[in-house]
């Protein structure tokens, strides 16, 4: 990982915007696709010669406009499709997340459709064996009752009502599918929409180079007196129209819909591990709101306080927590420095509460060298700490880096003599819990409260996000910090 990070910056990682991506390219596809429209002729003589006018006598315009129709569907695909692989293999569709996966499995056959009805459109001998096709696969369900194959026999049976149909749905597909996008990250706080700005700049130029130097064209007009000749098919979005030729339209209606059923039910037959879950406690919960604002999952809400006047009080929606302690790092009651009750916070995780990892932390400390000490803090998702541990470093592992509330870096560099800190945990920009890193950096940077107080403990707080793999590059950040420790006491 750290080779590939020496050309490949995180924030610009692909895998890491692939939600993000996915929403930028529809309006990349929306964009250029009401371009066309204006220039589209609905009818059966018409559709052809205007797609060719738009092509081949606008000056390269609308030859890069629909190229970039093309195109960015075409990658439009393959992000959504690498996206639910990864979630998959990452696990996240299970427990809380079993949501965002449902409502986004049906989106794929919106995408699809979308794409199919666009190359009806053209009415090129693409889109002449796609009506065949398309019409065969329909005709094979009960529910049809006339054969829709019958409105393709000869040119005589299509008329312009058709094309105003496909238009209409051209357009209607693509707003239902925008429509089920963001009812897919209804429960997501703060979810990402746009990838980083030059990421999406890069993106944007590679799809206008491609529509250059390979236009996007159609093949000879539609013809259905005459016998259809092999034509070139989309293998992105007509991968399974060949298994209709050779296999029948029902095995393929049995495929796709077992896959479906499969991929829907994933939730039910994943038995999810069973995480720790946040609880409130209203005897020093101050209905600051914090925790409400910084959760990942809108796993919080803010009610009115159970017994102190004028107060609000978080409750944690159970069924919805994820159990990423995020909560308990913005969580002001968890300051140590009060002089009562220092083991109790507003919110914390059942069971793994961040003053018992602080106090293993004080001790740990207590037995270790008195200068030079280094703490490592990271998460689960990240290196294994505990192979960096020396006699001058302990280390600290939570649920996620921003379990950890900043006043704890405060306390141990006043009150423990604690001569650096070093975060970590998942590579930036892909955070297991999504926004665990950004909210620490906001912490730190004093952008968002709670966050760090001391301008002096600020300068002992060093940051290197870099996941799983980069074990080699935090002994390298351990030791520099070593050597600057040496020099400041030499």
């Amino acid at each position: 990982m750290s080779h590939v990070r020496r050309w490949l910056p995180d924030s610009w990682n692909p895998l890491y915007s692939l939600g993000a991506a996915s929403f930028y390219l529809f309006w990349i596809v929306a964009a250029s696709g009401l371009y066309l429209f204006v220039f589209f002729e609905t009818s059966i003589d018409g559709a052809y010669l205007s797609v060719e006018h738009i092509t081949h006598e606008q000056y390269y315009i609308g030859l890069v406009m629909r190229g970039l129709h093309r195109y960015a569907s075409v990658m439009m695909a393959v992000t959504v499709t690498v996206h639910l692989i990864r979630e998959l293999v990452l696990g996240r569709f299970t427990g809380p997340r079993w949501f965002s996966w449902v409502s986004g499995v049906p989106l794929l056959w919106l995408l699809f459709a979308s794409a199919i009805g666009g190359y009806w459109l053209v009415w090129d001998e693409r889109a002449q064996y796609v009506a065949l096709v398309t019409a065969r696969l329909f005709d094979a369900l009960p529910i049809v009752v006339e054969p829709m194959a019958f409105g393709f026999i000869d040119n005589a049976t299509v008329s312009d009502r058709f094309f105003t149909l496909l238009i209409f749905l051209h357009v209607g597909i693509p707003l239902s599918l925008l429509l089920g996008m963001f009812i897919h990250i209804k429960r997501i706080n703060n979810a990402s929409i746009f990838p980083p700005r030059q990421y999406a700049a890069w993106l944007l130029a590679c799809l206008i180079v491609v529509s250059l130097a390979v236009p996007a064209t159609s093949l000879g007009p539609a013809d259905l007196d005459a016998p259809l000749r092999q034509v070139e098919i989309d293998w992105f979005y007509m991968n399974f129209y060949p298994l209709i030729d050779q296999l029948g339209p029902t095995p393929v209606w049995l495929a796709l819909l077992g896959v479906t059923g499969v991929l829907m039910a994933l939730p039910l037959m994943v038995r999810p591990k069973k995480m720790p879950i946040a609880a409130v406690d209203p005897d020093f919960c101050n209905g600051c709101g914090w925790c409400f604002a910084d959760c990942p999952y809108e796993a919080i809400y803010m009610k009115p306080h159970d017994y102190k006047p004028n107060h609000e009080q978080a409750v944690v929606i159970a069924d919805s927590c994820v159990g990423c302690g995020i909560c308990a790092g913005a969580c002001p009651s968890a300051t140590p420095f009060k002089s009562f009750n220092q083991a109790n916070s507003g919110i914390d995780l059942i069971g793994t509460k961040n003053v018992d990892l602080l106090s293993m932390v004080r001790e740990d400390l207590g037995a270790r060298e008195k200068k030079g000490r280094i703490l490592v803090v990271g998460c689960h998702h990240g290196v294994d700490l505990t192979r960096l541990e020396e006699a001058d470093t302990t280390t600290m592992t939570l649920e996620c880096i921003g379990q950890l509330p900043p006043s704890y870096m405060d306390f141990l560099c006043r009150r423990e003599s604690l001569d650096a800190v070093l975060l970590t945990g998942c590579s930036e920009g892909n955070c297991f819990y999504r926004l665990g890193i950004d909210l620490q950096e906001q912490r730190l940077l004093r952008l968002r409260e709670p966050h760090v107080k001391f301008s002096d403990v600020k300068e002992k707080i060093e940051r290197l996000w870099v996941g799983k793999g980069g074990e080699e590059a935090l002994r390298e950040a351990i030791e520099q910090i070593r050597e600057e420790l040496r020099s400041e006491m030499a």
